[in-house]
């Protein structure tokens, strides 16, 4: 049996919808699933839309798998070539043909949310009721919240079908870490000061009495030094005033907040330049997380390609984010290129990341 492309499985799923309607009578703006081949969003959009057809079906997925929402849009299924999977629940790179079908009759609209943000709903949900759930089951929750933003919704009625307790021990440190910054509780910035006396002490009475909520330092040379330090806010707004005091007040300042590199890895490597490193190239890897894929990268590697540095953290996902610094010669670009395709692992170029520049560079 199909885990979702089936229409038992579908009409099963819609059952939900059932009990929702049943269970609250009074009226309902939006009901919100998470989606991943589309069989819970299908079922629970075919039965709404048959009884209270005034109710909006709203579906949610991870920007890093949208496959439902890239599909809707085009008005074809679209596969996609690679899917992350912090939410696995929902990680499907094509949806299915019924599913599909079902949900451009009735789906209202689509939405999608990053880790950020769903990290900041399990904590709600934590908060709330004490259950944990795992991403995918807080998918909708995050989507919930981000409509209610987008449309400034007062004295709304919004239903989030939550699911799931697939979740790994190991993964709630990464949960915490990125729940304030999903919530916009916290900006990350990289502040560059002079490096005189006085210049340390203008920097934290310009702060005042903020929530510092990371603060890294090192010595960089003899005329500046960067900081890199996390500051608690009250919203997104409040971060871009802070970089903007600071700017006004002579001290160079890069909001990293909203840079994956930054806080999945340079936050823990503060400190490290190397000028003897050149022709350093950067790159952000997913490896999958099984027995082998280091040994398969380094094997792939070309042995004159010198590994200058490398930075891993387990996430408690079945993939690992990897930050890898290779010294490659211009003449050898082209060749790099080649070992890149023939690897096969998700990367992103980071090696004109400004904030690699400012801590590692």
């Amino acid at each position: 049996m199909h885990p979702y492309d089936d229409p038992d499985v579908i009409a099963g799923q819609g059952t939900i919808g059932m009990e929702i309607l049943r269970q609250h009578g009074k009226p309902i703006h939006a009901i919100f699933c998470c989606v991943g081949g589309g069989g819970l969003l299908a079922g629970v959009a075919a039965y709404v839309k048959r009884v209270r057809p005034e109710i909006k079906v709203i579906g949610v997925q991870s920007v890093d798998s949208d496959a439902m929402t890239q599909s809707l849009a085009a008005g074809k299924r679209i596969e996609l070539p690679s899917v992350g999977l912090f939410a696995d629940g929902a990680a499907v790179k094509l949806v299915g043909a019924e599913t599909f079908r079902v949900c451009q009759e009735y789906v209202d609209e689509m939405i999608s949310v990053d880790n950020d943000a769903i990290c900041a709903a399990i904590k709600d949900v934590f908060e709330d009721t004490r259950s944990i759930l795992e991403p995918a089951g807080a998918l909708s929750l995050a989507g919930a919240k981000e409509y209610a933003k987008r449309h400034n919704l007062r004295d709304k009625t919004l239903v989030a079908v939550a699911s799931g307790a697939n979740m790994n021990f190991d993964r709630l440190r990464f949960v915490a870490e990125r729940a304030e910054v999903g919530e916009q509780r916290e900006a990350v910035l990289a502040v560059t000061i002079p490096e005189k006396p006085g210049s340390f002490k203008k920097f934290c009475d310009l702060l005042g009495n903020r929530n510092i909520t990371e603060f890294n330092y090192r010595y960089g040379d003899a005329d500046k030094a960067h900081i890199f330090v996390g500051v608690g806010v009250h919203n997104r707004a409040e971060g871009v005033r802070i970089t903007e005091m600071l700017q006004r007040h002579e001290l160079p300042c890069l909001d990293l907040t909203d840079d994956e590199m930054a806080k999945s890895h340079i936050r823990y490597m503060v400190g490290g330049h190397a000028p003897q490193a050149e022709n350093e190239v950067l790159y952000r890897f997913v490896f999958p997380e099984r027995p082998g894929a280091l040994l398969n990268f380094l094997e792939t590697l070309r042995s004159d390609w010198n590994i200058s540095l490398f930075h891993y953290r387990n996430h408690g996902a079945d993939f690992g984010r990897v930050l890898v610094g290779m010294q490659v010669p211009p003449a050898d670009r082209q060749a790099f290129q080649g070992f890149l395709a023939r690897l096969g692992y998700e990367y992103v170029d980071e090696t004109g990341n400004p904030a690699y520049r400012m801590f590692l560079g």
